[in-house]
């Protein structure tokens, strides 16, 4: 079975995550089941066929997480430096629009760009490994090709 990487944060989530879904979601869920079917018909029963579905969701994701969990590989950014390489939260300047962005390079369960939690598998992430403060990267994107100035990297 292959390792998943995941930062401590990423892990932690993950957990809180599946502790909902055992404790308040997949009990909130059977006992709708339970008011749904208590209507009659379940041919015709929408309350019932819906909360159904959400079980199937909600059991599909706990076995999801279990799977991801049994697999993590939990790494601790601050104990890292060097160049650039998995936990690295770097700051970028895109070098067309003068814009800083921040990134932290995380596994995909935990990636988030929205957050700034960039996926280890993603063309930037990818380019930017093994780079270090002053390099320049050009990265391939579905928008064009994009270049960033990479101003400081940190392990935090």
């Amino acid at each position: 079975m292959e390792k998943i990487h995941i930062t401590r944060n990423g892990h932690a989530a993950l957990n809180e995550e599946l502790k909902r879904l055992k404790t308040e979601e997949r009990p909130a869920i059977i006992k709708a089941i339970a008011e749904a079917r208590a209507h009659g018909d379940l041919s015709e029963n929408a309350e019932y066929h819906s909360a159904k579905e959400k079980q199937g969701f909600i059991e599909g994701r706990i076995k999801e997480i279990e799977g991801i969990l049994a697999r993590a590989e939990v790494v601790d950014p601050s104990k890292l430096s060097g160049p650039i390489k998995f936990g690295a939260t770097v700051h970028l300047i895109d070098e067309d629009t003068e814009e800083e962005r921040v990134y932290t390079i995380v596994g995909e369960p935990e990636a988030d760009i929205e957050r700034g939690l960039l996926n280890i598998k993603s063309p930037l992430a990818r380019a930017l490994i093994g780079r270090e403060e002053g390099d320049s990267v050009e990265v391939r994107t579905p928008g064009g090709e994009k270049s960033y100035e990479i101003v400081k990297v940190e392990y935090i």
